[in-house]
């Protein structure tokens, strides 16, 4: 019988709905075997998803997701700059060097998201700055589902947030916070390579998160796994909520040719969120996986 498995999910120590614990309950209802809590930036829910999984029957990989700027292979200040997300396994995240490194990631990655914050303004939006200071008072981080989320429990822009036809978080963050929108605003560290390089020094592999999230032709998300690997990434993952299955043949395709793992995900979010709500939500299209070391 295939492994169960489940490589991205997201906690309140980023941009998740629930605790690090309720997250490891809720892929274990779903029967989830193998889970990889991978938050933003940071390591701190890791610990408490290990324990959950070994009370309930959930064998956790010790995972981050690190937003990183690729610049097709320029510099990181280049006019074609954008943000993709590594994905790390297997890493060691007690390690102090580590969790230094991905604290200096997540304090660019809080000043991006101060600077989306001015962009929504700039565009005729006000936050209800309350649901900011909260978590800004309890040490939660904040990101582009916390943006939305002020953005629409401002009362005063409930008349153009109809007339644009925005009423939940994904299409407010498509709207404005995302690449090539008005108020999205680029990361400036780490590279790719640093983010890659990172991964390796704690004892991880390194995975490219959802390609066809990110970019659209097959032909660029081919010839970016070719870059990629010739930074020393481990893997792709091909098998992702989103992705067709002619994109998941590709993917597949192409990790089998180049000997790169093919991991996969339904990016878990909160049990309220439109896409990411639902573990294994995926499909494999009757394609294997390769796991590699991360299978255990």
């Amino acid at each position: 019988m295939a492994l169960r498995f489940d490589l991205q999910s997201h906690s309140t120590h980023s941009d998740g709905a629930l605790s690090a614990t309720e997250v490891v309950a809720r892929a274990a209802a779903a029967g989830v075997e193998l889970l990889a809590l991978s938050d933003h930036d940071t390591v701190s829910g890791v610990s408490e998803a290990v324990l959950a999984g070994e009370r309930a029957g959930v064998r956790v990989v010790p995972a981050v997701e690190i937003s990183a700027v690729d610049s097709g292979g320029g510099g990181a200040g280049s006019r074609d700059g954008r943000e993709l997300h590594i994905l790390g396994y297997l890493i060691d995240h007690t390690d102090p060097a580590f969790e230094h490194t991905l604290a200096d990631f997540l304090a660019d990655r809080e000043r991006r998201t101060l600077r989306m914050a001015a962009g929504l303004r700039e565009a005729g939006f006000e936050l209800d700055e309350r649901q900011l200071s909260t978590r800004v008072a309890a040490g939660q981080p904040i990101g582009r589902p916390h943006l939305a989320e002020a953005v629409l429990g401002a009362p005063a822009n409930a008349e153009r947030l109809k007339d644009e036809e925005i009423d939940d978080i994904g299409s407010l963050i498509r709207g404005y916070l995302i690449e090539g929108r008005p108020a999205f605003r680029l990361r400036e560290t780490p590279t790719v390579a640093e983010a890659v390089e990172a991964v390796h020094g704690a004892g991880g592999v390194a995975v490219w998160a959802h390609p066809f999230w990110d970019i659209s032709d097959p032909d660029e998300v081919l010839a970016t796994i070719e870059r990629f690997r010739a930074l020393g990434m481990d893997g792709v993952e091909a098998f992702y909520i989103t992705h067709t299955q002619e994109q998941t043949e590709l993917l597949a395709e192409r990790c089998a040719a180049d000997g790169l793992l093919s991991t996969g995900s339904a990016d878990f979010h909160g049990l309220d969120n439109r896409l990411f709500s639902r573990f294994l939500a995926f499909e494999t299209y009757g394609l294997e996986p390769n796991l590699g070391p991360i299978a255990g």
